[in-house]
Formats: structure tokens, C-alpha cells, sequence
């Protein structure tokens, strides 16, 4: 099969022919049909991630077609249409026992901890408990972008932010998970302030819902400013980027006994943020991180999708064949991409 091989890291990688996956007793092989590229990926090709063993193939935002079925798996047939969280499960260890799969102790994630979907084919472990169904009318591309970033922001608002209608919800970064927590916010009622430092970005962020945006270039204090158009603070606020200044804005940026998620990774240089603890004090706030979404959770916001309230496939801004891949994975900290980037052609 042709895949994007990562021979080294922080190197350019390669378009090669591999050989195909075998499935595994338990799992599937599924044929590739779109996938998506995730500053996860970046991380991973910069070598911020320590399951990643050289060489490689990235990739963890992905739908398609069952080709080939173990023969230990019992739900699943080779022609089934599925997707697949990025984190999968074991499903028996005492995390996973208490559902709460998408931080289970033995899990392995497609694209990090084994080969995943910038190829043809990807190999799935444990897929009865780790594959999610696709509805006929949602496409393989909707259905790759919510792989990591929207099904990520889905959990992030809904289950941890548990965001209801009327309140003010701050999201600092508009990129994929930024945007995606916007329009989950919206759908959800709430008032949501975008924040980002480009007009591109937060024209997008008005397009997804956001009822305010604010450009961080433009005040010297985000927080202060969120604290004005609130009046008094968000009620939720989301780190979707991952550093240091937008993970202190979203904390700060807080009314009383808000809650702060962190959504974008915090790695490498950004790995060690300061945080303003006497507002976590005086504040009472809450300070929460968000991992991805377990496959038995799907539903509810695949059936959002169903009934027209959310919409991932619009957060999609360019479709690229595999060997653009290669310049799209080593320019993603650039964040000049407006909107997900999703391979379509291999």
C-alpha cells in the first residue's frame, strides 16, 4: 500500500510503498477513504510523543470501509462503513470498566502508539468495542473530521464543561478544535466569544456560531476583556490551542466557579504553564482536562448530526491528496491553514 512514512523526526517524510496490514485476531483492517491532519500529528512528527517508534506512519482522524475482519471479532463485517475515536480501549481494565474509555490504562491510538491512517489501510485492535458505525448519510469526511478534534471539543463541552444554554463560553484558538468547539457550544444555546489573532480565523469562528470575537492582538489583557463583554466572566472556557498565554487567558477570563478545559495539547516548550492560582482560590473554579471520546458515546452527537444541528463537514477547508500530506503535516505550527485539512485521494 502506499503510505507517509516518518523516517525521522523533525525530517520531511516520504510517500513509500509498505506492505499491507494483516489484521489482528481481535481487530480489522479498513480501507482508508478520507483522514484527516492534526496538529496531533505534528506533535507526533516533532517527536513530543514517546509511543512513537520510528518509522512511521501518522494519522488518527480517519473513516472507511472494513476490508478484512479477524477472526476473534464478532460485531463487525468486512463492507461495514465505520470511524474510529483516537483513542482506543482495552475494555478491561478498571478505567475502561468504569466507561470511561477514552483514558484507558492500556490503550493504543492509530497514528501514535502503531501505524495509522496516512495510507491506503490501517489496522484497528479490539474492534468490538473500539469501532463506531456510520450512518449511510454521513460521509467518510464528516465522519474523519470528528475523529479527534471534534469528537474531543464534543466531550470537552458537553460532558466536562457541561455547557447549557444562556451561558458565556470563551474559546481561545479558532483552529480545527477551536472552531469545533464553537459550533457545539452554539448548537447547545450558549454565547460564545471566540478569540484568535487572525481576522481569517475569526471570520471562520462567526461562521461557526460565535456570537463575539475578539482578536487577542488587540488588548493587552484578553482576560479583561472577556471579563467586560461577559459581565463578569465566562461561565466555560476552552484552551483549544495549547500554550502557555492562552491557557493563563482562559483561567483568568473566568466569572466565579466557571470551569477552565484544556483541550489543546500542551507539549514541548508549552508543556509547563503557569497558572493563576489565586483565582483558582478565590474563584472556586474548576480546572478540567478533555482526551478524546469514547466509541459508546458517539451517539448522542452523532444523532446531533442527524437532526441538523451540527455540522463538522463545514469546519473543512481543504481536501489534498496524500503527498500534499507531507508539507501539510510540517507547516501545521504555522496555523496559516484555514479550517481541517482532509486527505480524500491516495
Amino acid at each position: 500500500m502506499k503510505a507517509l512514512v516518518v523516517e525521522s523526526f523533525q525530517e520531511k517524510p516520504i510517500i513509500q510503498t509498505v506492505l499491507d496490514p494483516i489484521p489482528p485476531e481481535n481487530g480489522v483492517v479498513i480501507e482508508v477513504k478520507a483522514t484527516g491532519v492534526c496538529r496531533s500529528d505534528w506533535h507526533g512528527w516533532m517527536g513530543h510523543d514517546p509511543d512513537i517508534r520510528l518509522p512511521h506512519v501518522p494519522g488518527h482522524e480517519f473513516a472507511g470501509i472494513i476490508q478484512q475482519v479477524g477472526k476473534g471479532v464478532k460485531n463487525w463485517r468486512a463492507g461495514d462503513r465505520v470511524t474510529v475515536p483516537f483513542v482506543c480501549a482495552c475494555g478491561t481494565c478498571p478505567t475502561c470498566q468504569s466507561g470511561n474509555q477514552q483514558i484507558c490504562d492500556k490503550q493504543f491510538q492509530p497514528g501514535f502508539t502503531h501505524w495509522g491512517s496516512f495510507a491506503e489501510y490501517v489496522a484497528v485492535h479490539r474492534a468490538d468495542i473500539n469501532l463506531v458505525r456510520l450512518p449511510d448519510s454521513v460521509s467518510f469526511e464528516s465522519a474523519a473530521s470528528l475523529g479527534c478534534r471534534f469528537a474531543t471539543s464534543f466531550r470537552a463541552v458537553v460532558a466536562q464543561g457541561k455547557v447549557t444554554g444562556g451561558q458565556w463560553v470563551a474559546v481561545h484558538g479558532c483552529g480545527g478544535v477551536g472552531l469545533s468547539s464553537i459550533m457545539i457550544a452554539s448548537a447547545l444555546g450558549a454565547n460564545v466569544i471566540g478569540v484568535d489573532i487572525s481576522e481569517e480565523k475569526l471570520q471562520l469562528a462567526r461562521a461557526a456560531g460565535a456570537h463575539h470575537t475578539l482578536n487577542a492582538q488587540s488588548f493587552r489583557e484578553v482576560s479583561e476583556a472577556i471579563l467586560e463583554v461577559t459581565g463578569g466572566g465566562a461561565h466555560v472556557s476552552l484552551d483549544a490551542l495549547g500554550s502557555k498565554v492562552t491557557c493563563y487567558n482562559s483561567i483568568a477570563c473566568l466569572r466565579k466557579r466557571g470551569k477552565h478545559v484544556q483541550i489543546g495539547l500542551m507539549a514541548g516548550k508549552e508543556s509547563d504553564p503557569p497558572i493563576p492560582m489565586h483565582l483558582v482560590i478565590a474563584k472556586e473554579l474548576e480546572i478540567l482536562g478533555s482526551h478524546g471520546m469514547q466509541a459508546h458515546a458517539y451517539p448522542e452527537m452523532m444523532q446531533m448530526i442527524l437532526q441538523g444541528k451540527l455540522f463538522p463537514e463545514k469546519l473543512i477547508g481543504r481536501r489534498i491528496q496524500l503527498y500534499e500530506a507531507v508539507d501539510a503535516l510540517i507547516s501545521m505550527n504555522s496555523f496559516q491553514e484555514n479550517g481541517m485539512q482532509m486527505i480524500t485521494r491516495f
